[in-house]
């Protein structure tokens, strides 16, 4: 079982890299990672008092494949944006990989997402406010975007110690 000393960490060079989509043969070798991903985001939760989403690339799993675990766990593979408003909306955003640090930023408020289930079905949400910007993060990741290279300027960084 993975911990929190897992989590790759800001600077580590794995969290700039772009992500390799996953195929349906690989699902099975990665419910584990799927399921390693939403204990993890329990664990953060219950250190910190947030987390709702990680990416596999947190891990060093270089795999389109991001766990939410809002009530239950969801995997989402090769999850796609598409559709977002011209409406954006400024945050304060945090990230597993940087505990600590907030990053002020701009989202878009709506988008919808394809991906596909871990029955390898495809599914569109519709996504709007905070599950807007938490998918919007959480594929930022697999693209190898972290939330620092969009902050609004640089004043645009603060500690929060937890």
């Amino acid at each position: 079982m993975k911990t929190l000393d897992d989590i790759l960490l800001l600077g580590d060079p794995r969290l700039y890299e772009v992500c390799a989509p996953v195929t349906r043969e690989e699902l099975p070798e990665l419910m584990p990672v799927v399921e390693d991903l939403a204990g993890l985001v329990l664990q953060f939760r219950a250190k910190y008092g947030a987390g709702r989403a990680i990416a596999a690339p947190q891990i060093g799993v270089m795999k389109r494949l991001v766990v939410m675990n809002v009530g239950q766990p969801k995997a989402f593979f090769n999850p796609v944006l598409f559709d977002c408003s011209e409406e954006m909306m400024e945050l304060w955003d945090d990230c597993m990989s940087f505990p600590n640090l907030l990053v002020r930023l701009q989202r878009h408020r709506y988008c919808k997402m394809r991906f596909f289930n871990a029955s390898w079905e495809e599914e569109v949400w519709e996504l709007s406010d905070d599950l807007s910007e938490l998918m919007q993060h959480e594929i930022d990741h697999l693209d190898g975007v972290l939330a620092t290279s969009r902050a609004l300027d640089d004043q645009s960084l603060k500690l929060q110690l937890r």
